[in-house]
């Protein structure tokens, strides 16, 4: 897919950056740059889990109130969430309010903290399952992808909850597993950059 949208600045942009203005930060500046950072890591796959059935831009309009209620998703602290929490949680207007995804947070988290046991890092575990390139479908042309499949099989054979192949494959387009801007958006040779740059954490 070609870049489709010209930003404020005359660059060419995704097209899908420009359906909301809020788009237009989390575009240049987070979405496909590699990330290392286990709680981030954590962060994401929980949000992408809250925005099945949803649009991103109702669950980054709420990230900041997420992040609050959820305790900034240290994964340690979360795990020790029970019935009370989840009640509590069930109350709170500035998050999606659905048990089903609330509770897959805390189960989640004490998932991911087994990960760290068996992989030294939820980072480690998730770069393992970096793609070949000549894998991948061209950039934004489909839901899902081979890599995103297998890691998501293997999340669900660890427990994990709310982690199906499209919710897998958003985490990783947004983390920088891949990078799935378009070709001819201004920020993937950035993100190109960022990522022959990063070190693969082991």
């Amino acid at each position: 897919m070609s870049a489709g949208f010209t930003g404020p600045d005359g660059l060419q942009r995704c097209r899908w950056c420009g359906a909301a203005p809020e788009f237009l930060a989390y575009h240049d500046h987070e979405w496909g740059f590699p990330v290392a950072d286990d709680v981030r890591l954590f962060e994401k796959i929980c949000l992408e889990g809250f925005q099945s059935g949803l649009s991103w831009r109702t669950i980054l309009n709420k990230r900041d109130r997420f992040r609050a209620a959820f305790l900034q998703f240290d994964f340690r602290k979360l795990a020790g969430f029970g019935a009370a929490d989840v009640e509590r949680l069930l109350q709170d207007e500035g998050i999606v309010r659905h048990r089903g995804k609330i509770e897959a947070v805390i189960h989640n988290a004490a998932r991911a903290e087994a990960l760290v046991e068996e992989a030294g890092s939820l980072a480690a575990f998730f770069w393992r399952h970096e793609p070949d390139r000549l894998s991948l479908p061209a950039p934004q042309t489909a839901p899902t992808s081979p890599a995103s499949i297998l890691l998501s099989k293997e999340l669900k054979r660890r427990g994990w909850k709310f982690v199906g192949p499209t919710t897998v494959y958003a985490f990783m387009q947004a983390m920088g597993l891949i990078n799935d801007h378009a070709d001819g958006c201004s920020v993937r040779p950035r993100v190109e950059d960022a990522r022959a740059a990063f070190r693969r954490p082991t």
